[in-house]
């Protein structure tokens, strides 16, 4: 799972969640953005509201939450999630040391993407095709990249 500001980013660079069984999420500026949530068929779904849709959380009785728009939530795609987005511009995912490099192919050119772990590596891949930031390059965050 990719860490909340690298979300935030990727987000803000216009990617869009259609909440799925499965999706891991948190809920932003609530002061629970380490409380990890996931969409379940008991506990925790989505409700189609005439209004925009809702996760509702269905018989927990730790929070005193029944649901939550969608807009105050923030999705944290999986590494096969990213790796998906990336489409045909994925080329391999490499190890290198204890670091992870995504090798892209960008309109026949390469770019290499690293992070400490694989899902951080696909989302900043994500981010460059998205954005145009540079990527990490030899562990040094490049103008425009995201700090790790």
């Amino acid at each position: 799972m990719i860490s909340v500001p690298l979300a935030r980013r990727l987000r803000d660079a216009g990617l869009r969640w259609e909440p799925a069984r499965g999706d891991a999420f948190v809920i932003v500026d609530r002061g629970i953005d380490d409380e990890v949530f996931v969409l379940s068929d008991m506990t925790i779904e989505v409700h189609d509201f005439p209004t925009g849709p809702e996760i509702g959380f269905n018989g927990t009785v730790e929070w005193a939450l029944d649901s939550v728009e969608k807009g105050t939530t923030l999705w944290l795609p999986r590494e096969d999630q990213l790796r998906e987005l990336l489409g045909g511009a994925f080329v391999r995912l490499e190890r290198s040391g204890r670091r992870h490099l995504v090798v892209l192919d960008v309109a026949g050119r390469s770019a290499t993407v690293e992070a400490d772990a694989p899902a951080e590596a696909y989302g900043l891949a994500l981010l460059h095709l998205a954005t145009g930031a540079d990527p990490v390059v030899d562990g040094d965050a490049a103008p425009g990249a995201v700090p790790r």
